[in-house]
């Protein structure tokens, strides 16, 4: 692929908990700023490839380990057995082509969006993503963490020995939500990070099919993606600014600000993409049933970000 893409992915979370600290809150800044780590979005696009059968290496797996006295435990797979299991190889460590690891890892969705640090059996490699994520800033300002009590319909047994009321009743449980944020993820892709990758005949970079297979995951995969946490999350919006393979770009993501009215208002006000000559097309993607767009690029076509329909 001879060019290089720049843009913005945002994610909308209504009553739900993109991404939480270890405390359970929404992850924030030391200055009060909320955010979601780029991990949280690229989980669900893992997961969304994982659930189409495409080949994905870092992801959580389980299998059943027999113990020493008998008892059979559930356990995560290490990267060593799941590289093994995805690629259908016996004994990595008994693996002397580091080229074949080389390829079998590029054969991975993921490793070849996000890249990947594999240091297992002997084989210490680093591959940089052509794909790179920033951090999605929340930029609603109006953002409260909700937390909720849950009541769970069993008692805690541990606590049966006590002579408590409360080792009678119910276990109560705790959730934790934003009553709503809107975060920002800039990113960057650079098919000229496997350039060398592929001068070592281990992959053949980074194609417009490659590109086409991110741009149709990163539109839906937080709207597909449902768990208890993250029902409530759902795509809002995306930039994809596709220029020459030598133009350099800073974080879009700085000129989009929100705004809350009777409808959300998203605004994009970026000059230099319309006075640059190198910019070869411009995509942007939101719902107007929700959204009102204000933008300034001359050139962008604008569709809606479910039905795909330029608007």
């Amino acid at each position: 692929m001879d060019k290089r893409v720049y843009g913005v992915i945002g994610i909308a979370s209504i009553m739900a908990n993109w991404n939480a600290d270890f405390s359970g809150y929404p992850k924030s800044l030391s200055d009060g700023t909320i955010f979601g780590s780029d991990k949280a979005l690229k989980y669900p696009m893992k997961k969304m490839w994982d659930s189409e059968g495409k080949k994905v290496l870092y992801i959580k797996s389980m299998k059943f380990s027999p113990q020493k006295d008998g008892s059979v435990t559930l356990v995560p797979n290490s990267l060593k057995e799941r590289y093994e299991k995805l690629f259908d190889v016996e004994d990595l460590s008994k693996c002397k082509d580091a080229k074949e690891v080389f390829t079998n890892l590029m054969n991975a969705v993921d490793v070849k969006n996000f890249g990947a640090t594999f240091a297992e059996a002997k084989n210490n490699i680093s591959i940089t993503g052509a794909v790179q994520f920033g951090q999605g800033i929340n930029k609603y300002d109006g953002s409260v963490a909700e937390e909720q009590q849950i009541l769970s319909p069993f008692r805690d047994a541990s606590k049966d020995k006590e002579k408590d009321e409360e080792a009678k009743n119910s276990t109560l449980g705790t959730k934790i939500v934003s009553n709503e944020a809107h975060y920002f993820y800039p990113f960057s892709i650079n098919p000229n990070a496997y350039k060398e990758l592929v001068s070592l005949k281990v992959t053949d970079g980074y194609t417009e099919a490659d590109y086409q297979n991110f741009k149709r995951t990163a539109l839906v995969a937080a709207t597909s993606f449902s768990s208890n946490a993250k029902e409530g999350c759902e795509n809002e919006f995306a930039l994809f600014v596709e220029t020459k393979s030598d133009t350099y770009l800073p974080n879009l993501s700085e000129y989009i600000s929100f705004e809350k009215t009777d409808l959300n208002k998203i605004k994009i006000e970026c000059n230099m993409l319309n006075e640059l000559d190198d910019i070869l097309s411009i995509e942007i993607y939101y719902n107007p049933e929700t959204t009102v767009l204000e933008s300034n690029l001359k050139n962008a076509k604008i569709y809606h970000i479910i039905t795909k329909k330029e608007v």
